[in-house]
């Protein structure tokens, strides 16, 4: 690789408030098909999958934003310096949360160009579009999207930048109860509700099976349909019934404030609400649609490291951009954006192929919080990829756990 994609990207954060877009300049021709054939100007299409409207629809736009930030990025550090300063175009496509559209809409972006893709957020549209990347040969780096069996089917161009389900149910489960046996107070019985899914199923199962490990009772097992559900009472009012001292939420946004409103109104006897991957708990805006309801509740998933000055930079840059505080899923689009550039500046070249093969070697730091750089195992996953343990706080997210990632201490029990 010939310079420090960080580096280089983190120095051109900031120069994406001056206004400067990502899309090719008049002229431009199509892709880059290798370093020899590169023409100055030219500019290199990655596809961008992710829903932009229906219920996931503000993550979604999150996501691609995140995208959009780092092919600026990349753009204002001078491009693919070794395809002659080749610049990214981002292609944004709406999945809608839905699987069939996810598929039509990676098979229509491959079409127009794209080298390479990135997305999907639900697991159940990315487990889609996998199947399409590996037909096409075209490498799909997954943002967000947990559910281990999307690269269990022995692909060779999907890779995955957040922790696997395994990764984070079973590191959730632990960290509970670390955290409660610190605190003299150990977990005996948990009480799980989550989206019906890949994603929510998967969690579920690690989760479960390493509590189990450590003496944790499981029950009840709740799942519901996070597309079409509008109360969550009834779910909750079963936890009350089931006298589970503490109860585990792995699902999306909506749906996590709806669980937090419920546990507000059924006052269920518990220790603590622990979201494990859940895509509310741990977002800045959910104790601002909460209010007090969402105070104490924890997440473990993976969360963009503001220790970090680049990240802080990347913080800045998309609240003036867009007004709103920057959330952990668009910082994972923003990286596997990188990676990918990454995979072009050390190919030289960008046919999908080779781009495949440089990604497979990719060693690049990551803005996430995580145990080291983003590199790739043999079935795709990011060997460092790891959750942390979050907590609201007096009205904010907080790290709390391991001790090198805390912000603060964490609080437990941490009664709703």
């Amino acid at each position: 690789m010939r310079k420090s994609w960080l580096a280089a990207m983190a120095c051109a954060v900031p120069m994406v408030l001056s206004g400067c877009g990502g899309s090719a300049p008049a002229g431009a021709v199509g892709t880059v098909g290798g370093a020899a054939g590169a023409k100055a100007g030219a500019t290199i299409k990655i596809g961008s999958l992710h829903p932009l409207s229906g219920s996931s629809a503000a993550d979604g736009q999150q996501m691609d934003n995140g995208a959009k930030l780092a092919v600026e990025a990349v753009n204002k550090a001078g491009g693919i310096k070794s395809l002659k300063g080749a610049k990214l175009e981002l292609l944004s496509s709406d999945t809608q949360g839905k699987p069939e559209v996810g598929q039509s809409e990676a098979q229509r972006l491959i079409q127009a160009g794209a080298v390479a893709l990135v997305g999907t957020y639900q697991s159940a549209v990315t487990t889609n579009v996998s199947s399409v990347a590996e037909r096409n040969k075209v490498p799909l780096v997954i943002d967000v999207s947990s559910a281990d069996s999307i690269l269990k089917q022995g692909y060779k161009y999907t890779f995955r930048v957040q922790p696997s389900s395994t990764v984070l149910g079973t590191e959730g489960a632990q960290d509970l109860s670390d955290v409660a046996k610190a605190a003299g107070s150990p977990v005996k019985k948990v009480a799980i509700l989550h989206e019906q899914g890949p994603f929510g199923s998967g969690i579920r199962d690690a989760f479960e099976a390493k509590a189990k490990s450590l003496g944790i009772a499981i029950g009840p097992d709740i799942s519901y349909d996070a597309a079409t559900v509008s109360d969550l009472t009834t779910q909750i009012t079963a936890v009350k019934a089931s006298g589970a001292d503490v109860l585990v939420v792995s699902g999306y946004y909506r749906d996590g404030v709806l669980a937090a409103k419920a546990v507000n109104t059924v006052k269920p006897a518990l220790k603590a609400v622990v979201g494990v991957a859940d895509g509310a708990f741990d977002q800045s805006q959910f104790p601002k649609d909460t209010g007090k309801a969402g105070e104490g509740y924890f997440d473990a998933n993976y969360h963009a490291d503001m220790t970090k000055p680049a990240m802080q930079d990347l913080a800045k840059v998309y609240q003036q951009r867009y007004g709103e505080q920057i959330r952990s899923g668009a910082v994972l689009a923003y990286d596997s954006v990188r990676v990918i550039a990454a995979a072009l500046e050390q190919a030289g070249d960008s046919s999908p192929v080779k781009v495949r093969d440089a990604i497979a070697k990719v060693s690049l730091e990551s803005l996430i919080a995580q145990k080291g750089p983003i590199t790739f195992g043999d079935t795709g996953e990011n060997n460092n990829a790891a959750p942390i343990l979050m907590q609201v706080q007096s009205g904010a997210v907080k790290q709390v756990f391991p001790a090198n990632k805390a912000e603060s201490k964490p609080m437990f029990p941490a009664t709703p």
